[in-house]
């Protein structure tokens, strides 16, 4: 009898999905290769059961019975059947339940304080409720415009933090779905809901561009409390004039500033001492339930270091740039206030403030003088690693405080190991980078007054975040406001959800929206990149309309000649050789880079018609992609020998690795692109339209050696040049910190990038030796390439047929290569050196090249 198979999950939500927005959820699975089909059973709340034979795949199968309906659940589970009949046990049940699925659902409105200074305490909005029987079901339906935190009887309902997250609020508003059946006791409960600016009225943006009050000016809480009881009834009790408010102990919160807290100010939840609170009116956007988990606490890190600064400050090394705030445990006399100030890096023995450029990073805390305080904020979060902790009373001691982790709550899925620990280290401060910039959107960076959702920074990380994460929900809730803010002309905002870009900046370069390469094409390369990973072609088809509305938008505004040199460009951005005060005047002519990409947005674009069965479409697209293929060959190529006339690393890597060159031509182009980087000494002189792009163009060239000693250059500007300079995260530039440990003088100076953290991806392709041949790893490619001195790596990944895991070790004399296949997909083994290519089905392999001209296969 086979094993039975997983837990059924649910979208891209998991295998327990409560609140969910859809009244058909698609169903994914694992099991084994044997299996002719499985049994799926639905068993809904009424005692319904349903069993139903899928004979098809195991991914993001067809709901397989009648619809869902607002506020009802179900439990799933399957099993496999054998071509002889029998079956295997049935899985573990997984729940489902839908939320409110149509607008007449909310029966409320948003309530709140009425005041529209931000300045004032943060309101909390409350009522007591009766409860008057034997509770079965209870659920609170909740969003808010402003940030959110749930609490009944004086004690959080959830772990989920900064609900309802940064969305498109002209468009549409999230909420989320609580289970508190546990939390209604016979009787009376109150229910409460902390409010604060968050993105909504808090600071957003840059110098010129944001402000305050970007989407509105007055805080409000959308709530829907319901209560089933054992006898049939049904209590609904949603936001109107009936519910109270209070001011909290929260005085000020800010995103960017921080937050201040009086713990001697005690919330007066009584009709006595509050007030009516005002009504804020219907909703008047989309409410929309999740398409991904909400960011959440994920971890804990202790102090490294304790000292005081030259001008005796106490300062606190965690000994990891992290994003997220600081859990205190004070002692002392009622009234005293702790500062704490927070920091990616020291500066002549001080926190280096010039980086966070106006955002204070500050949180004050008030002692209540009770015994035994623990405080953390909740409204707001920093980039850090350095922490400084004034009025403290007495020496700061280890069991004082922790940092606590924040970010969205995807699950981990994939990772790499290697012999060379600063390979390691380069890994995970990947992993770090990414953790810290996704907090509900993907940021740019966690620390300073921008943390923006900027489109290019995706666009070159998505294939390398979809690996290490599983991110497809989050980030099709993005894309989803990416479709939502994208003008009519198809041009694709510089970060979504967009800002208001005011007047007096229209004629600046760099700060008047317009189409720019490379981030708009984020519309095209993000969903492409999910789909790759998920193969949910669901992905594609949700945003087909607005892939190709920005291909077209840059087909009209290129013109009949295709090649695209009108108008701003961010260009090679952070090129290493562009003047620090104009990181977009890199070596590389923007006109290149922007041809390039629309070639390959096209391209992609074709590819995406295709796999929704456009024909015509693919077709169309595709006879674009070669146009401006061929307009970028006249354009930038030499019409005699074909050779680029743009001689720089990026220039080569993005040529060859986007398929632009005439193929006579490929083998001299990677001869050059070798030359530029020998010339170099190895070191990158590329930025955020090259990098991606260059290791992989070198060992498709045949220089793997060459991909190496780049990727493990020590040398500014390189990768390990951060490791060496004790980075734990991925720098915006490569010189964010000088050799001498002084910070760089710009003033867009961040510690905490994910883009150039693209890399990763060509560890895992080609160092560990794992890619997709077909979206959702159906067939993968399993092609390790040993050098640079390894002994051995190590890869895996959490695909959707389950877990793949390829890994190798060199010896004196064999180069031994592992392989876990999952049911349902297929590896293709390709060791190089002339060995046959090989096909591996369910299971574990172990192959072993005996020669460089010989290989054989010793089962595992």
């Amino acid at each position: 009898m086979s094993a039975p198979v997983s837990r059924v999950s649910f979208e891209h939500l998991g295998a327990d999905a409560r609140g969910i927005g859809l009244e058909a959820p698609r169903l994914s699975w694992t099991g084994p290769d044997s299996a002719l089909g499985y049994d799926v059973e639905v068993r809904f709340d009424d005692g319904a059961v349903v069993v139903r034979r899928d004979a098809g795949g195991t991914s993001l199968r067809p709901w397989p019975t009648r619809p869902l309906r607002s506020r009802e659940g179900a439990v799933v589970r399957v099993r496999p059947v054998h071509a002889d009949g029998s079956t295997a046990p049935w899985s573990a049940g997984s729940a489902v339940e839908a939320g409110l699925l149509l607008a007449s659902d909310w029966e409320g409105e948003f309530v709140g304080s009425g005041s529209t200074a931000a300045d004032d305490p943060a309101p909390i909005v409350f009522r007591r409720l009766p409860v008057d029987g034997e509770v079965v079901r209870a659920r609170i339906h909740a969003t808010a415009r402003g940030l959110y935190s749930l609490e009944i009887d004086g004690r959080r309902v959830d772990d989920a933090l900064l609900e309802p997250g940064w969305q498109s609020y002209g468009h549409r508003v999230r909420y989320r779905t609580y289970d508190v059946t546990d939390r209604m006791a016979q009787g009376e409960v109150t229910v409460a809901a902390w409010l604060a600016d968050g993105w909504y009225r808090g600071r957003l943006g840059f110098p010129l561009i944001g402000g305050r009050e970007v989407y509105g000016t007055r805080l409000g809480v959308l709530l829907q409390v319901e209560i089933d009881y054992a006898d049939g009834r049904r209590d609904v009790f949603a936001t109107d004039a009936e519910w109270r408010w209070c001011a909290g102990p929260v005085l000020t919160a800010d995103l960017y500033d921080g937050e201040a807290f009086d713990a001697r100010r005690v919330a007066s939840l009584d009709d006595a001492s509050s007030l009516p609170v005002a009504l804020l009116g219907r909703p008047d956007v989309v409410l929309a339930a999740p398409s991904g988990p909400p960011v959440r606490a994920t971890q804990v890190v202790r102090p490294q270091r304790i000292w005081r600064s030259p001008s005796g400050s106490q300062l606190v090394d965690f000994g990891q740039n992290l994003v997220g705030w600081l859990r205190i445990r004070p002692r002392g006399e009622a009234g005293r206030t702790v500062t704490l100030r927070h920091a990616e890096v020291l500066d002549g023995g001080e926190l280096a403030l010039t980086p966070l450029r106006t955002a204070k990073a500050e949180d004050r805390y008030t002692l209540s003088g009770v015994p035994g305080e623990v405080w953390e904020p909740r409204f707001t979060f920093h980039g850090f690693r350095y922490a400084q902790a004034d009025g403290w009373p007495g020496e700061l001691r280890a069991d004082d405080l922790e940092a606590v982790v924040i970010h969205t709550d995807m699950p981990r899925i994939g990772r790499f190991e290697s012999s060379d620990a600063r390979l390691d280290r380069l890994h995970e401060n990947v992993v770090w980078g990414m953790r810290g910039n996704f907090v509900d959107i993907p940021t740019d960076c966690p620390q300073r007054d921008e943390r923006l959702g900027w489109t290019g920074d995706i666009a070159v990380f998505a294939p390398t975040a979809a690996y290490l994460f599983d991110c497809a929900g989050m980030l099709t809730s993005w894309l989803a406001d990416l479709a939502l803010e994208q003008h009519d002309d198809g041009l694709v905002p510089f970060f979504v959800p967009g800002l208001e870009f005011p007047p007096e900046v229209s004629h600046l370069p760099g700060l008047a929206l317009s189409h720019v390469a490379l981030w708009g094409d984020a519309a095209v390369l993000v969903p492409m990149a999910l789909y790759e990973s998920t193969g949910d072609v669901e992905i594609l088809r949700a945003q087909y309309r607005s892939m190709v509305a920005w291909v077209e938008g840059v087909a009209r505004l290129a013109g009949p000649e295709h090649v695209w040199d009108r108008g701003f460009q961010f260009g090679d951005w952070l090129d290493p050789t562009a003047p620090p005060d104009d990181p977009a005047a890199g070596a590389t002519d923007p006109a290149l880079v922007a041809t390039a990409y629309r070639a390959h947005g096209a391209r992609l674009l074709s590819r995406a018609a295709a796999a929704l069965g456009l024909v015509e479409d693919a077709h169309r697209f595709g006879l674009l992609a070669d146009a401006v293929g061929r307009a970028f060959r006249r354009r930038f190529c030499d019409p005699r020998t074909g050779a680029l006339t743009v001689d720089t690393q990026t220039a080569h890597a993005i040529a060859l690795r986007l398929d632009l060159l005439a193929p006579g031509h490929r083998e001299a182009a990677g001869a050059r692109l070798v030359e530029l980087v020998r010339a170099a000494g190895h070191r990158l002189a590329t930025g955020f339209a090259g990098t991606p792009l260059l290791l992989h163009a070198l060992s498709d060239a045949g220089a793997i050696d060459d991909a190496y000693r780049v990727l493990l250059q020590e040398e500014c500007p390189s990768w390990l040049y951060t490791v060496s300079m004790g980075a734990t995260t991925i720098w915006e530039r490569w010189d964010s910190m000088r050799p001498d440990g002084s910070v760089n003088p710009g003033e867009m100076t961040s510690f905490n990038h994910y883009a150039f953290g693209s890399v990763a991806d060509w560890m895992h392709r080609v160092i560990g030796g794992l890619s997709p041949l077909e979206p959702g790893y159906d067939r993968f490619l399993v092609a390790p390439r040993p050098g640079g001195g390894l002994t051995r790596a190590s890869t895996s990944h959490v695909s959707p047929h389950g877990l793949i895991e390829v890994g190798w070790t060199l010896t004196e004399e064999d180069l031994i290569v592992d392989i876990t296949v999952p049911p349902g997909a297929v590896a293709v083994v390709d060791l190089g050196d002339g060995h046959p290519v090989a096909e591996r089905g369910e299971g574990r392999h172990r192959l072993r090249t005996r020669s460089r001209s010989r290989a054989a296969e010793v089962r595992g």
